[in-house]
């Protein structure tokens, strides 16, 4: 049985004409539940409603 992200890499592969040999899945794999992870992390931080991104970017 496939596993989700094994799935999602097969339709973004093909998506994107990209070719994922097999040998790199464990890595494409590990990449992205790394990114869900820190992406959840992001996603669960609360901001009051009256937060607005910022109008200018400086660094």
């Amino acid at each position: 049985m496939a596993e989700p992200l094994d799935d999602y890499i097969d339709a973004v592969s093909k998506a994107l004409a990209l070719p994922v040999e097999d040998a790199w899945r464990p890595a494409v794999r590990a990449n992205l539940e790394v990114s869900l992870r820190l992406a959840r992390l992001v996603d669960e931080f609360a901001l009051p409603d009256e937060t607005e991104p910022a109008p200018i970017f400086a660094v």
